[in-house]
C-alpha cells in the first residue's frame, strides 16, 4: 500500500511538471515585432502586443504600441508617427515650430497627435518581410515615421525600422528618387537596396 501512494505522489508531481512546463511554453509564445499576422492573440497569446491590420500593414504587423526610447524588446525600436493631416510647415529644427509642435521629418507637427510603435529595428531591406522596407532617415522624410530619440542623445541607437514599402500601380507611385520601383505582381513598392 504505501509503495502506491509513494508512485501516486511521485505521478502527480511528474504531472503537475509537465502542466507548469506546458503552461510556461505557451506562455512565451507569440510572434516577434514585425512579423505577419491577424488577430492580436497571433502576437501574443496574453495580450501584451497587438495586430496592427491597418490597410498600409501588409498582411499585418505585430506591435505594441504606446511604447517610449528603449522600452521596446531588443529585435524594435520605438517609432513615432503624426498623421499626414496633422503635419504643417516645413521645419529644420524644433525652433522652427511653435511650442505644442515638435519637428518631425521635416514638418512641424502638433505633439497631441503622436502615436508610437514598437518597430523591427534593421540595417537593410532584407532585414524585412516581403512589402516592407528598411526605413531609414532618406525614407522617413518621404514616408513617415521617426524613432523616438534617446533622451541622452545618443546618436548610435538604431534609427531604421521595417515599415510597409507602400501600395503602387505604377513606379510612379513609389519613392522613385531613391530608386524603388513598383513590383507589379505583388501592388507594392520594391525597394531599391542601402
Amino acid at each position: 500500500m504505501r509503495s502506491v501512494r509513494v508512485n501516486l505522489r511521485l505521478g502527480c508531481v511528474a504531472s503537475a511538471c509537465v502542466a507548469v512546463a506546458v503552461a510556461l511554453t505557451l506562455g512565451a509564445c507569440g510572434n516577434l515585432i514585425g512579423d505577419a499576422c491577424g488577430l492580436s492573440t497571433d502576437c501574443s497569446p496574453e495580450g501584451g502586443r497587438i495586430c496592427d491590420t491597418a490597410p498600409s500593414s501588409n498582411e499585418g504587423y505585430c506591435t505594441i504600441r504606446g511604447c517610449d526610447f528603449g522600452t521596446c524588446p531588443e529585435e524594435a525600436v520605438c517609432v513615432r508617427f503624426f498623421p499626414v493631416s496633422q503635419l504643417m510647415r516645413d521645419c529644420d529644427g524644433p525652433d522652427d515650430c511653435t511650442l505644442d509642435e515638435t519637428c518631425s521629418t521635416g514638418k512641424c507637427a502638433p505633439r497631441a497627435s503622436e502615436v508610437r510603435y514598437c518597430m523591427l529595428a534593421c540595417s537593410g531591406h532584407g532585414d524585412c518581410r516581403g512589402g516592407y522596407e528598411c526605413r531609414n532617415d532618406a525614407r522617413a522624410q518621404l514616408h513617415g515615421g521617426e524613432p523616438v530619440p534617446d533622451p541622452l542623445g545618443d546618436a548610435s541607437v538604431a534609427t531604421a525600422f521595417c515599415a510597409s514599402a507602400g501600395e503602387c500601380r505604377t513606379d510612379d507611385d513609389c519613392a522613385t528618387s531613391l530608386g524603388d520601383t513598383c513590383d507589379g505582381d505583388a501592388r507594392f513598392c520594391a525597394p531599391s537596396s542601402f
